[in-house]
């Protein structure tokens, strides 16, 4: 008898486990590059507080427009701003959107090397035109935003026998020391042990690239799609958002 009073309590209490594993959601997340180091802390977090799984692909923003345009399917995205306008325009997300964060773009150099003198548009010019090799991805709006850049200082002639067009991560880039100097968004930057922030573009020439959140009109799973955007915004989130070189909002 008292083996079929035990047997019950334990059925009892594994029956609200197992209907919470039943219900949790999975999400599929897809999010631009410079947020990767920011969601692969705070995806964790979120699967332990509401034991929902996440599961977040990486790439440049312009690559994942181009896949939820023929129709991939997600639950969110986290991608930036002007891309997230224009795919709420067309339905392709909805209209709701959040802001997540914003970055600015960094100078990196082999971790233990001189830092660049960048402090001011001139000094920033004089640093590339002295170095024996400069790289920069060009997929993306950081890529587009420096050539045109580059242009606007009038240093793109002279500067174009030691420009690199990389494949894969500046960090790794100057790591590796494929160039002396890279520039790309500082949260990625900030990852790679064997890299250094020299620090960011000077003010006058900075840009910052904003990064939205919304969830897939054709998401089963939307509760619990916005209850992860939700979760990117609040105190905590915000704080590991700081920690990764970003800017809440």
């Amino acid at each position: 008898m008292k083996a079929k009073i035990v047997m019950a309590a334990v059925v009892g209490l594994a029956l609200p486990l197992l209907a919470a594993q039943a219900d949790a959601a999975e999400l599929k997340v897809l999010a631009s590059t410079a947020v990767k180091t920011a969601l692969e802390a705070l995806a964790p977090q979120f699967e332990k507080a509401t034991g929902n799984k996440v599961d977040v692909s990486f790439a440049p923003a312009a690559t994942f427009k181009e896949k939820i345009e023929q129709g991939t399917a997600f639950d969110a995205a986290i991608l930036t701003t002007p891309i997230m306008d224009g795919l709420a325009g067309s339905g392709k997300i909805d209209a709701a959107r959040t802001a997540i964060a914003h970055s600015g773009i960094g100078v990196a150099i082999r971790k233990g090397a001189a830092k660049p003198d960048i402090g001011t548009k001139d000094a920033f010019k004089q640093a590339l035109l002295s170095a024996h090799s400069v790289g920069y991805t060009a997929a993306g709006a950081t890529g587009a935003y420096l050539k045109t850049l580059f242009d606007k200082l009038g240093m793109a002639e002279e500067l174009k026998p030691r420009l690199k067009l990389l494949q894969g991560g500046v960090g790794e880039a100057v790591t590796n020391g494929e160039v002396e100097i890279g520039m790309t968004q500082i949260s990625e930057i900030l990852p790679y042990p064997g890299a250094e922030l020299a620090g960011p573009l000077p003010p006058e020439i900075q840009s910052y690239t904003y990064f939205s959140a919304a969830v897939s009109p054709a998401s089963k799973e939307s509760d619990a799609a916005k209850a992860f955007i939700k979760f990117l915004t609040s105190a905590g989130a915000l704080a590991v958002i700081k920690a990764k070189g970003m800017e809440p909002g």
